[in-house]
């Protein structure tokens, strides 16, 4: 996989890290938290705005909204707004958008169930998937019937999918079933799940249906058809017309030869019907694993739904940005001269392979956009510094004051 954006670690390990340095001075470690700490409500009080802003924009499309409820934001929320507003949320919170390339790899390989599922994408106007995070696990999966190997599966550690569902006339027109599912046409579904391994993203798909695959076909009717009708050819059927014919002309009838080669031609029948019957159940308890599947994401996995989603993926896009934040800061801060942002990514990078042992792609852009919007960051022809920290905690307690300015005269 290639690198992330993403950051993992929490901001107060990161901000103990940093400070570190300054350990015999806890003056400027105690101000050096609180900086940050006023810069952490900045942040929050801008996260609460974007929330309101996505809150307003996706009620209309909200599947958990009445009818009554979303007919109320008609010529109030506008899908423009509410798809760019969620675009710049994922990505502050470094969400990378999958590829259709990879999505259909994922959906013609399976690494857990083995097992074809059938989607109707006619339900969907558009959908899209996000991801942040990537491990490796050891896994045992069944291979050839009872023989079980131990496999490396990738894992994404978060997935947000996104479902724009066509509107009621398209539906009809390409018949398309939406089953039990409480889906409104026209609607907006947004669900984020943990820990989904990268060749099965299809099984979060709500409408995804199982289905045999070639192989299992194979086995089920390749030899059921050739092995029966050799059996009912060679044995069955030849002892039958043997005894009919015997019958019909009066002679005596070979009971012994002919019994033994009737049980003959059916034990055969009956060891090849178990052999269909097992075929099919591996099917049955294929399902009966993708329905495990399907419940362990819908009770286990999942972090939020539709508007609910809004949360955690808000407070990803905090958690980024603070962590970018301090980073970009302390790093100029501790630097004996201004740094290019070649440089200043290039020394966090580093940071990060050396003593956490972390390979990322530090987003150096944008934190040093964070540091210039919010006061702190100065750039000099192409090269970066950072305000001293006295000047700082003014600078941004200024900052936090004006947000909210209602006692002015």
């Amino acid at each position: 996989m290639t690198r992330e954006h993403y950051i993992p670690f929490n901001k107060e390990f990161l901000l103990e890290q940093q400070i570190n340095a300054f350990a015999e001075d806890q003056q400027k470690v105690d101000d050096f938290k609180k900086l940050f700490d006023i810069i952490e409500h900045y942040f929050h009080y801008e996260a609460f705005n974007l929330n309101r802003n996505l809150k307003q924009h996706y009620a209309l499309f909200d599947p958990d909204l009445s009818i009554k409820e979303r007919k109320g934001f008609i010529d109030k929320s506008d899908f423009t707004v509410f798809k760019e507003t969620l675009l710049t949320v994922l990505e502050q919170g470094n969400y990378t958008r999958i590829d259709q390339e990879t999505l259909n790899i994922a959906f013609k390989e399976s690494d857990l169930i083995g097992l074809n599922l059938s989607i109707d994408f006619n339900a969907f106007k558009d959908y899209e998937m996000y991801v942040r995070g990537h491990h490796t696990s050891t896994e045992k999966v069944t291979k050839y019937f009872f023989w079980k190997k131990k496999v490396q599966i990738e894992y994404y550690d978060r997935v947000m999918i996104y479902l724009h569902y066509n509107d009621t006339h398209f539906l009809k027109e390409k018949k398309v079933k939406l089953g039990k599912m409480p889906i409104e046409p026209g609607s907006v579904v947004l669900k984020i799940f943990k820990r989904v391994p990268k060749n099965d993203l299809e099984t979060i798909f709500p409408n995804a249906i199982p289905r045999m695959s070639t192989t299992d076909k194979l086995l089920l009717w390749v030899p059921g058809i050739f092995g029966g009708i050799s059996l009912l050819s060679t044995k069955v059927i030849p002892a039958l017309i043997s005894m009919y014919d015997a019958y019909q002309s009066g002679e005596t009838i070979d009971l012994l030869n002919s019994k033994t080669s009737l049980n003959q031609g059916l034990i055969a029948l009956g060891i090849l019907s178990l052999y269909l019957f097992r075929q099919y159940n591996n099917f049955v308890n294929k399902k009966i694993k993708y329905s495990k599947i399907l419940s362990d994401s819908l009770y286990f996995k999942n972090l939020g739904n539709n508007s609910g989603a809004f949360y955690s993926l808000l407070n990803s896009s905090e958690e980024e940005v603070l962590k970018e934040t301090i980073l970009a800061y302390t790093f100029l801060y501790k630097s004996e001269k201004p740094l290019t942002a070649v440089e200043l990514d290039d020394q966090i990078e580093s940071w990060f392979s050396t003593k956490l042992n972390t390979d990322l792609d530090f987003d150096v852009k944008d934190a040093l956009q964070k540091l210039k919007n919010i006061g702190l960051g100065i750039e000099t022809n192409g090269k970066w510094e950072v305000i001293p920290l006295n000047q700082a905690l003014i600078t941004i307690d200024e900052l936090w004051d004006s947000v909210f300015a209602y006692n002015q005269k």
